[in-house]
This record gives C-alpha cells, structure tokens and sequence, in this order.
C-alpha cells in the first residue's frame, strides 16, 4: 500500500512540474511555499486552475493581451483587478481550454478556482510584492447543497445479487464477469461495507488485510494510515476473491496489489468507477451511481442505524464533523419532518 501510495505521489509530483512550465515563473515561489501545507493533489489541481486564470488573462482581459503566459510578471499580477476577477468567474461558466475542449462549472468548480486565485494574491500580498489583494473582494459563487444520491437498501441488495450471481448482463459483458465477477463483488461489497474511498480501495495489498480483526489498513488523504474494519459479507467477499487470486500471475510491481484489472496489473481508480456504473445501471436508470454514491449509501446506513453523526465523521475519514453534519443535514430534516406527521391531533 505504502509503495503504491509513493507512486502515485511521485507521479503527480512530475505533473505538477510539467504544469510549472507552463506557468509565469514567478509561480514557482507560490508553489513552494505550498508545499509545506498543501496535499500534492491539492497543489497539481491550484495549477490547473491557474493555468486557466492566466489563459485567461492573456486571452480575453485587454490590459494583457498580445503576452504570453510565460511572460507575465507579478507587475503584471498587481494589475489585476477585482473586475478582472469577477469577469474570470463569469469566464469559468464556459469556456474552450488550451487543448480546443469546450468546458463549462457550476458553483462548486468556480469556488474551486477562486480558491486557488485567492492564495495565489494572498501569498503574494502577505509577501508584500503585490501592494493590494483584489481576490478578496470577490465574493464566492453561493453553494446550493445537492441532494445525497445514494442506494436504498432494496437497491443495495439487488446490486450485490447482479454481481454475484452475473444477472442481468449482455453477452459480453458476461465473458468479462466469467474472469472478475469474485473481484467485482469484492470491490463493491467492500465499498459498500465500509465507505471507503475508491482511492483507498485500490491502494490495498494484500497483507494489509487481517481476517483474525476483520480489518483492512488504508492510506486515507493527507497520507495518514488507519484501520477499518468490515463485517461478514465483505469478508466472505473478500475470501472468495483471493482463493480466485492466488491462479493469477501479476505483472513484474504488481505481485502485492489485492485487487487486479485484466491485464493482471493493479486496478485504477478509472476502472473501479466503470464497472460500479456498469452493474448500477442495471438497477436504477434515475440515479447515477459511482463509487463516491457508494461511499454516501455507507454513511446514510450508518447514520440511519447509529445516529452518530461523530461516529460517521470518523468511520468516513472526514477531518472536520462539520462536513459530515452538512452532508447528512437534509437526513436529519427529513427525520424532523416524519415526526411532525406522526403526531395526529384530531382523528
């Protein structure tokens, strides 16, 4: 797990370099300052976002066009106004990027690219080599929280059976569930049991699990290691799989990976998020299942069973219980909102 957790960290390091070079070089500065306190994966994407915000700048704001990205100076970032901020938020809504793509965000996306601008000034600003801080003056796009997309326990149950028992399935699809069926319960058995991310998931060796707990050792974000532990059916899941496991030959790196693809090398994240969509949709058509709406069926379960929003906070790795209580407020309305019905004054 720790060797595959340094792969990915490495690889994403030599992203965020390509993406250096491409960025005005006064950037270089920000991101080392950065990487005292941010995540490598948080940092590769504040250079995406930048990238963006500076295609912008040369592209559509009149002060700067004719220079290129590479030639912008932080004079030229102490020119930037909170107008030119806001007119690159409107920007984000959609736009074509460097590659010809069209792209387009909501809210979400454009509070992301905000936040990645307003460090950008605020380091710079604090560095006192820019003499105002216009990102602040931009007020963030209001967040309207989504409905939770998860599985109901009737669609929990006819998942599971699909996968274990290959129903429902096209005649190719068939040929592939004869050589992963056991790996693809296992995956979403485990999923489904203990909510962890899909990143964790295909991080685990296989002498990160212990059947005398019933435990299985994950990398959560941030790179800390923890502990979580499963029930009957992920163990029997999971068993299943590795008596299927032992017959395959892994790729030369890959021999300590629990979970394969079909090329015998370790599962990807990609992969994962294909086959959960492809048996989700032979349950439900309305609702659009990935491993993230697994992770929430987990939490709504758990929470529904419990009522330890502080349990689930733990259980699901988040830092903060305040991100768990914002996911699972609509849960606790919905709780509110049945009691006010139950209670009948006149018959």
């Amino acid at each position: 797990m720790a060797a595959y957790h340094e792969e990915v960290k490495n690889k994403l390091t030599l992203k965020l370099r390509e993406i250096l070079r491409e960025l005005p070089d006064f950037c270089r500065e920000f991101f080392l300052a950065l990487a005292n306190s941010r995540e490598i994966r948080t940092r590769v994407a504040y250079g995406y976002d930048l990238k963006i915000f500076f295609n912008f700048l040369v592209e559509e704001c009149p002060k700067f066009m004719g220079k290129r990205v590479k030639e912008l100076t932080i004079k030229d970032l102490a020119n930037v106004t909170a107008a030119d901020l806001n007119e690159f938020m409107s920007y984000t809504e959609y736009y074509i990027n460097s590659e010809g793509e069209e792209k387009s965000n909501r809210e979400n996306g454009k509070s992301r690219k905000l936040a990645a601008v307003r460090s950008l000034f605020k380091y710079f600003y604090r560095m006192e080599k820019i003499s105002a801080n216009p990102a602040e003056l931009v007020i963030t796009p209001k967040i309207h929280e989504k409905e939770i997309v998860r599985l109901e326990p009737n669609e929990t149950a006819e998942l599971l059976d699909i996968i274990e028992k290959g129903e429902k399935l096209t005649e190719g699809e068939k040929k592939y569930f004869e050589k992963n069926g056991k790996r693809d319960l296992a995956i979403v058995t485990l999923l489904l049991g203990t909510g962890m991310r899909v990143s964790e998931c295909v991080g685990i060796d296989i002498n990160d699990i212990d059947f005398d707990v019933n435990g299985v050792k994950i990398t959560r974000k941030g790179g800390n290691e923890m502990v979580v532990y499963f029930g009957d059916e992920v163990e029997r899941a999971l068993r299943d799989y590795l008596e299927e496991r032992k017959n395959k030959e892994p790729k030369q790196g890959h021999e300590k990976a629990l979970f394969l693809s079909i090329q015998n090398k370790r599962i990807g994240v990609r992969s994962v998020e294909k086959l959960v969509k492809k048996y989700a949709q032979k349950v439900t058509v309305l609702k659009k299942i990935s491993p993230h709406k697994l992770r929430s069926t987990y939490g709504t379960t758990l929470y529904n069973e419990t009522g330890d929003i502080y349990l689930v906070a733990d259980v699901l790795g988040h830092k903060d219980v305040n991100t768990t209580r914002k996911h699972y407020a609509q849960m606790q309305d919905d709780n509110r909102r049945r009691a006010a019905k139950a209670v009948k004054l006149r018959d």
